[in-house]
């Protein structure tokens, strides 16, 4: 399949360049002067439809693909100038003309654009005409981001344009889900989108717009079709199927209402073939839009979570998955003033693992083995209401709140072969952990303008978290000698209980002096202040059901913390030419103190941290930006409870209560070229970390079990990584892109007592192009090199992949997924081979409300994927089993 589809795709371009006029040339104002970023187009006079278009380059060059013997009107429009039409009949050969436009005033009366342009930059704004990518395949807005130029949409639902990260989506200007993009592709229906604007340099604050660095900040806001709005829209699909033991099924109601006043949103999704809104992963890392207010700071203080590493999805793949999912968002504007939004999201999943591992310790070569079959079950809630006043343009105050709560349970069976010095020994261990966290998080936020001169922000969040894992694991052998443990028990039943509280507050205050239009002085007043506490207790139950607790003071903790961080910061910004230049310099002085086993431990100092920006505008769509940062890195109370805590069965975890911190210097360097001209888009960034005085992890191993403690190094840890991107359109219809990455991490640890380095070195590459006809068969093929090498052991997947989509008959629409994956390591002692290919057709009459489905998912009936990791004292290869080949039929309602 792949080779056919590689030809199909080559003799569809052979066809489109030989049947192909060019028509380019230069566009120049009335003094000969190169016009960057004129808008022109072809549109054809008999058929009335736009064939081509184009956008300038910085030289004023065009350039349009046109058919041959076919007459064309050419409208040419610049902002400032007058429109312009000219007439162009193509014969068979390539034309060149030059265009001079007149000078400013308004518009030639009489010249009608009846086709608007498919894409357009007004400002830092770009503007993608929705409707002139789709083909009529396309379901969910993440379809048409896909086939934008300059737009990715990877697997877990993160946009990226021009190779930054889409940080907040909105709908009419109103957050969706708080900006959440997963969310918004995932669902957002793609007949209702008329435009997509891609927001660059965007700050949510008008006041700081352009005070601060925004250079990374990207949002996009999706312009819905005059159809609906003031009308409620979505859809409601229900499905039922097949699998190969047993029935499945799909119920996914979406309703969607936008006015100027109010809009509201709403999600459900009730299924069981393996369609996961929100992973549990998603859970966790959901911000709800909260920002990092200390990145000015130089100080890095992280609240770690004590999740107990409940196993995660890959690629949302697993044995098993059933999910029932709600969701609903809503805008209100109170007054012109007064804005308030919020949603909630309500997820429960029942999840299924099956895996086949093998670990293997570095230093001794030991290994272990494991067959594990997990049950989990995940119940997670998010909560959010916001609130923004704003009675002037020199005043605004917001307000949000957060609210996450989850209920979790995880039971494992293992059977785990030990490989210990050639002797091989089997058991089985049944572990259970269970955890129902709670955290709340508050934004307060005040901005003053005093005058053109003088500007204020006050921000500060709170953050309270409660968290209570329970671990327990049951296995034949003893794995650890604890005081007051029983010994000579048919099974080893060990518990623990663990509770963890965090009060975190973050508080700034910001001046903003503008010495010069061009240059600003910008003073900050921080501070960082926490409060922790840390219980935890571990237990055994005996074979006749008693419970011996483990009462010593090394299988306990009883810890409290305070870290408290006072800072001034100056940072002076200024452009010079093509220059942004920003140089900063924070003083800390920090107070740490923790209270254990009886005693408090403190530490009090002063430290200088310098920061530097620099920015070099080559031209307006190409820069260069570097980035230097000095920072101090603290840990949390988890590293510091002098306790033991289970990690898991054979991993046995104790804190140091004289932890210190430890010293980044980072150094980033970013290229970034985007041509309208033919939708080139180049970017690079290379990032060097340096971390002295690092907080490492002494181990020492007996066989395969782990006992672990932190102390701090004087050794430095090194990274390295970078990435490069190349892509562009070809002739409106092709796009194509090469990328590589690759990342370089050298690590020093105590093992067993001795001293060791550890490297690894990782690098992706991928190729892949596409075609985007509206009356042909479109493909995407491509092909992604991943290899993982770490201390002995290199692990690679091939991975050549296609897509097929096929809108025919004005009705049907024909989908297909393939892709193949060759993973081997360098020996060859492994060496899997598996594939995947997914279809579905559809069927739906034009303009007709009724839609109608059928889909087939793991079609060659696969029945696992591989993957490795890497720790800095051990390897891991795994083996995953995934959900069978299932055919379902659905039918869909467009309201």
């Amino acid at each position: 399949m792949n080779k056919t589809l590689f030809i199909f795709a080559f003799l569809f371009t052979s066809i489109c360049f030989s049947q192909s006029v060019r028509f380019d040339g230069f566009i120049q104002d009335e003094q000969k002067n190169p016009l960057e970023m004129v808008n022109i187009m072809a549109v054809n006079t008999a058929t009335k439809a736009m064939d081509s278009y184009g956008i300038t380059n910085d030289k004023g060059k065009f350039q349009l693909t046109l058919k041959p013997n076919t007459s064309y009107s050419i409208k040419v429009s610049y902002l400032g100038m007058k429109s312009k039409e000219i007439s162009v009949a193509t014969q068979s050969t390539n034309i060149v003309q030059n265009i001079v436009m007149d000078g400013a005033g308004i518009e030639l009366q009489g010249v009608e654009i009846v086709r608007e342009m498919p894409v357009s930059i007004k400002g830092d704004t770009i503007v993608y005409n929705a409707d002139s990518f789709k083909s009529g395949t396309e379901k969910k807005l993440e379809d048409v981001l896909k086939k934008l130029p300059g737009v990715e949409v990877n697997a877990d639902g993160e946009i990226e344009v021009e190779g930054k990260k889409v940080t907040k989506l909105m709908v009419e200007g109103k957050d969706f889900f708080d900006g959440d993009t997963k969310l918004g592709v995932k669902n957002i229906p793609a007949d209702a989108i008329d435009k997509i604007q891609v927001l660059r340099n965007y700050n949510e604050v008008k006041a700081l717009k352009g005070l601060e660095n925004d250079q990374d900040n990207v949002a996009m806001n999706i312009k819905l079709k005059e159809g609906k709005k003031n009308f409620w829209f979505g859809d409601v699909t229900a499905g039922t199927g097949v699998g190969e033991l047993d029935s499945r099924y799909i119920i996914n109601p979406k309703l969607f209402y936008y006015s100027p006043k109010y809009s509201i949103n709403l999600i459900t999704n009730f299924n069981n073939i393996g369609e996961l809104p929100l992973t549990a992963q998603d859970y966790f890392k959901f911000t709800g839009g909260f920002k990092n207010l200390m990145k000015k700071g130089g100080s890095n203080f992280n609240v770690s979570s004590n999740d107990l590493g409940i196993s995660i999805l890959r690629n949302n793949r697993a044995k098993e998955i059933e999910t029932k999912f709600g969701a609903t968002n809503f805008a209100y504007s109170v007054t012109k003033k007064w804005n308030i939004s919020g949603f909630g999201i309500l997820s429960t999943s029942k999840t299924d693992l099956e895996t086949k591992s093998q670990t293997t310790i570095l230093d001794s070569g030991d290994q272990q083995k494991r067959d594990e079959e997990t049950h989990q079950k995940n119940n997670l809630g998010l909560f959010k209401l916001s609130s923004t006043y704003k009675p002037s343009d020199k005043f605004q105050f917001d307000y949000d709140i957060l609210t996450k709560l989850s209920k979790q349970n995880e039971d494992t069976d293992v059977l785990r072969e030990s490989v210990v010095n050639t002797v091989s020994s089997l058991e089985t261990i049944l572990t259970n952990k269970k955890q129902d966290p709670t955290s709340i998080n508050q934004n307060l936020s005040l901005y003053y303008t005093q005058s053109d001169k003088n500007i204020f922000a006050f921000e500060m969040q709170h953050l309270y978290q409660d968290e209570n894992p329970f671990y327990n694991a049951n296995l034949r052998t003893q794995p650890f000698d604890l005081s007051g443990y029983i010994s000579g028990q048919n099974r080893n039943d060990l518990n623990q209980d663990r509770y963890v509280k965090t009060n975190k507050v973050d508080a700034k205050l910001d001046y903003y002096y503008m010495v010069t239009p061009k240059s600003n002085i910008n003073i900050t007043l921080g501070n960082t202040y926490s409060y922790q506490d840390f219980n935890s207790h571990i237990f055994q139950m005996l074979d006749n059901g008693d419970k011996n607790d483990l009462n010593s003071a090394e299988n306990n903790n009883q810890v409290n913390y305070n870290f408290n961080d006072v800072f001034l910061a100056f940072h002076y910004k200024i452009l010079a030419g093509k220059f942004t230049l920003t140089p900063g310099v924070s003083v800390h002085s920090y107070n740490m103190k923790n209270g254990q086993l009886g005693t408090d431990y403190s530490q009090n100092f002063v430290k200088v941290l310098p920061d530097f920006f620099a920015l070099y505008q080559i031209k307006k769509s190409e820069t260069l930006t570097y980035n230097f940062s000095l920072s101090n890195d603290f840990t949390d109370i988890n590293q510091l409870a002098a306790g033991y805590v289970l990690s898991d069965y054979s991993s046995l975890f104790r804190g140091n209560r004289f932890l210190e911190n430890a010293t980044s210097q980072v150094h980033s360097l970013r290229y970034f070229k985007y041509n309208m001209f033919n939708f080139e888009n180049i970017f690079a960034n290379a990032t060097y970390t340096k971390k002295v005085d690092a907080i490492k992890t002494s181990a020492d191993f007996t066989g395969i079990n782990q006992s672990s403690s932190p102390y701090n190094s004087n050794l430095a840890d090194e990274s390295f990584s970078g990435m490069g991107n190349y892509g562009r359109s070809f002739l409106k219809n092709y796009k194509a892109s090469v990328n590589a990455s690759f990342n370089w991490a050298k690590f020093n640890n105590i093992q067993n007592n001795e001293l060791t380095t550890t490297e690894s070195f990782s690098q992706s590459y991928t190729v892949k192009a596409s075609t985007n006809y509206k009356n042909f068969p479109n493909v995407e093929f491509g092909y992604n090199a991943l290899i993982n090498k770490y201390s002995g052991s290199t692990y690679y997947t091939d991975k050549p992949f296609a897509r097929l989509d096929y809108y025919f008959l004005d009705s049907f629409s024909f989908v297909s997924e393939y892709e193949f994956y060759h993973y081997y390591n360098s020996n060859k002692t492994v060496n899997n081979e598996y594939d995947f290919l997914s279809a579905s057709l559809t069927y739906q009459k034009k303009n007709s409300k009724w839609e109608y489905k059928i889909s087939a998912t793991n079609l060659l009936n696969t029945k696992y994927l591989n993957d490795d990791s890497f720790s800095q004292f051990s390897t891991r290869v795994s083996q995953y089993t995934v959900q069978p080949r299932y055919i379902i039929f659905s039918m869909k309602y467009n309201l």
